[in-house]
């Protein structure tokens, strides 16, 4: 294997317990990660047990398998040698080897087998030979798994990449690909679950399982934090929630007056409306702003106010409030949950202080407003600093580091705080 190799990983036994083979026959495939190997017989015999398995690690000089091999005369007579007197060949070789030969390092365990899953249930495997060579070329595992290879039972070839390669790497920008869930849990650990009441997910919670997975697998999440001081907000609100009601018909929650300052804060930073599709960024034209909403069944789901810039803080009104109580009837329909550009989770209709929240795909970020909570705050006025009550509430955006960086984040987030905290009290209901 070279004397910089300390292990090597099975790729394939080609020769099965029992089987017989002629001296030359390749018996199993090795990959290191400089080089994949073909083993060959060293005599004709007869492979009696195997040691290890199609994708284990071996350190260097580990007896891999037990062979019962025979010496063949001109006169093609065979002569049996003992297994035993293998076995000890074996380790007469290991003993000669460097002592930094020896040691086995089991830091690459994980990112030599590297199982992929297909959309069709299936599990690639990639060597590291295959590995490295992707590395140097910037190629992704989405992009290796449409490769077309030639290996046995679909192994890919280093010469499959290669001739990819020369033929202009026509899936460079492909998508990901439906993963095996199986080959997220390495190492494959045995944790004591404990004993109650067994309760099934039901669709919808396998659904949303499913997303949430699936989009902190495909987004560098990062939460970005600011505090914003709704004491305006909260005075107007309550003083007019009663009139609004009356003259409109709708209730007047703080939902709307979020969504409206949202949609501001998009329209002024319209990069962070978007979607991404592989190495291209979608800046959506509509502000379409999904509400985070418990059902309850304690399912949660994202309803959405279409086009929420173009309209006044009455059509919000009626459209939060029309979505908010067909979720509560379990009567949402397709057209009411789809289309969402932006979405915020009101955590702080829990009681929480802030949250973290997973951006919902395919969008690449997401707000959540915590509880609005009175506390004492230094404020500037005519007369200095004075300490007052304050309607305080914390913002935190969670962003998709693909496309959206922290300038980008950041002022967003600090914009929806500064339409939060200039309110304009005077305005008409």
């Amino acid at each position: 294997m070279g004397e910089s190799i300390t292990e090597g990983t099975i790729i394939n036994w080609l020769v099965s317990e029992g089987d017989t083979f002629e001296e030359g026959d390749v018996i199993l495939e090795v990959a290191t990660d400089k080089v994949d190997n073909e083993v060959p017989a060293p005599a004709s015999g007869t492979l009696v047990k195997t040691l290890f398995q199609a994708k284990d690690v071996v350190p260097v000089g580990e007896v891999m398998a037990i062979l019962e091999v025979s010496e063949v005369s001109n006169a093609s007579t065979k002569k049996s040698v003992p297994s035993s007197a293998v076995e000890t060949s074996q380790k007469i070789e290991k003993d000669k080897r460097p002592r930094a030969t020896k040691l086995a390092s089991v830091a690459n365990t994980q990112f030599v087998s590297s199982p992929l899953g297909t959309s069709d249930g299936a599990s690639l495997f990639f060597s590291p030979l295959i590995i490295e060579i992707a590395k140097t070329h910037h190629i992704s595992y989405e992009e290796l798994a449409r490769i077309p290879a030639t290996g046995n039972e679909g192994r890919l070839r280093k010469s499959d990449v290669f001739q990819y390669i020369d033929d202009g790497r026509p899936f460079q920008f492909a998508q990901p690909i439906q993963q095996d869930p199986t080959a997220y849990r390495i190492p494959q650990l045995k944790f004591d679950k404990g004993k109650g009441k067994v309760i099934e997910m039901d669709r919808m919670r396998q659904m949303i399982a499913d997303h949430m997975v699936y989009s902190k697998h495909t987004s560098p999440h990062v939460t970005a934090y600011v505090e914003a001081d709704l004491t305006n907000m909260v005075n107007w609100r309550n003083a007019n929630k009663v009139a609004f009601q009356e003259k409109h018909g709708e209730r007047l929650t703080f939902t709307p007056l979020f969504v409206e300052a949202v949609a501001k804060a998009v329209k002024d930073f319209p990069n962070i409306n978007a979607s991404v599709d592989g190495s291209n960024i979608i800046v959506k034209e509509d502000i379409n702003i999904g509400m985070a909403t418990a059902l309850p069944s304690g399912n949660l789901i994202v309803p959405v106010v279409k086009n929420a810039d173009s309209k006044d803080l009455k059509t919000i009104a009626a459209n939060v409030n029309e979505l908010a109580g067909k979720a509560r009837e379990n009567k949402l329909g397709a057209d009411d949950i789809k289309g969402s550009t932006f979405t915020i989770s009101n955590v702080g209709t829990f009681g929480s202080v802030m949250g973290t929240p997973i951006i919902n795909q395919p969008e690449v970020a997401i707000l959540a407003l915590g509880i609005i909570k009175k506390r004492p705050e230094v404020i500037e006025t005519e007369n200095g600093d004075e300490i007052a009550i304050r309607s305080m509430m914390y913002l935190s955006l969670s962003f998709d580091h693909r496309v959206v960086d922290g300038f980008l984040g950041g002022s967003f987030v600090r914009r929806v705080a500064d339409y939060f905290e200039q309110f304009d009290t005077k305005r008409e209901i």
